[in-house]
């Protein structure tokens, strides 16, 4: 099954066309996005059999699909290329430096934007970090690794917008706050359900700027699986239908490139999961960014 949101509506994709949720199912479940988490199952239960009905909507205006998450959540250093080119190791001297358990911050809601947001920047020290997004479907409270997939409502793609300075600043970092400025979490453009993919556990996921591959690698490299970091994550803290995890990054952001590369106006960001789609987010100056120097 595959979900969208246009025009604040949710939507049933149906190959290249949509049909409103609320009218195919004759009411039985909402257009508001966000009550859709709390009906989840029972939503699965009818898309089994449900004939889709009603009228054939076009597949342009796609927004968020899920824009309103209790929680969100984010992993750093999922990949081991990732943390290779932040730690300044090679593979090789890596398994030492390996995390025992998964590295955890938050991005707050409001960073959240849809598939094709404008992307404004505060700063000229502003990365990107394609990443696979979990929503999840079921309460998960001190769940197995065995049974965390079938807490998921299903997966996306999303992009781990961050400012690098801010993120760093005083004598512990700021990654909460850094990654949390509007439009820093742009996420879709569809929902689909992990049986709708061959292997979830094995996904291509990848980002372009202006054109030029800036990451590509696939979700089977993340240190800590999706079931991982589901298990880890709810023996603190129980997520909650519709919760969002950001699940890490691969390796090719543009801090650690020699030399470094940031986002700056005109600039268009690429991000893609194979078999989910792309966002497709324009970058433009926000309201405090210059021209010249850092202004973090």
């Amino acid at each position: 099954m595959r979900l969208g949101v246009i025009a604040d509506r949710l939507v049933l994709i149906d190959g290249e066309t949509a049909v409103d949720l609320e009218q195919a199912s004759k009411g039985r479940f909402p257009a508001d996005p966000a009550q859709l988490f709390d009906r989840w199952e029972a939503l699965v239960d009818w898309a089994a059999t449900a004939e889709l009905d009603g009228e054939k909507l076009p597949l342009t205006g796609l927004q968020n699909p899920v824009p309103a998450p209790r929680q969100v959540f984010g992993i750093g250093a999922n990949y081991r290329d990732h943390l290779a080119e932040a730690s300044g190791r090679t593979m090789e001297e890596l398994e030492e430096f390996l995390p025992k358990d998964p590295l955890i911050f938050t991005k707050f809601r409001n960073s959240l934007a849809g598939p094709a947001d404008a992307i404004p920047l505060p700063s000229r020290d502003v990365d990107w970090e394609v990443e696979l997004v979990v929503v999840m479907g079921r309460p998960a409270e001190r769940v197995s690794e065995e049974d965390a997939w079938s807490h998921v409502a299903g997966l996306t793609v999303g992009q781990d917008i961050s400012e690098r300075v801010l993120q760093m600043a005083g004598p512990a970092p700021q990654f909460s706050m850094g990654k949390s400025f509007p439009a820093f979490g742009p996420m879709g453009p569809v929902l689909v359900t992990p049986d709708s993919l061959d292997d979830p556990d094995d996904l291509e996921l990848g980002c372009t700027l202006n054109g030029r591959v800036m990451q590509k690698s696939r979700t089977s490299d993340l240190i800590f699986s999706v079931a991982e970091l589901i298990a880890y994550i709810s023996t603190v803290c129980p997520l909650l239908p519709g919760d969002v995890i950001f699940t890490g990054t691969p390796a090719g952001v543009g801090a650690f490139r020699k030399p470094p590369v940031f986002l700056k106006p005109g600039d268009t960001l690429v991000s893609w999961v194979k078999g989910i789609g792309e966002l497709h987010n324009p970058v433009i100056a926000g309201h405090s960014y210059t021209d010249e120097g850092t202004n973090s």
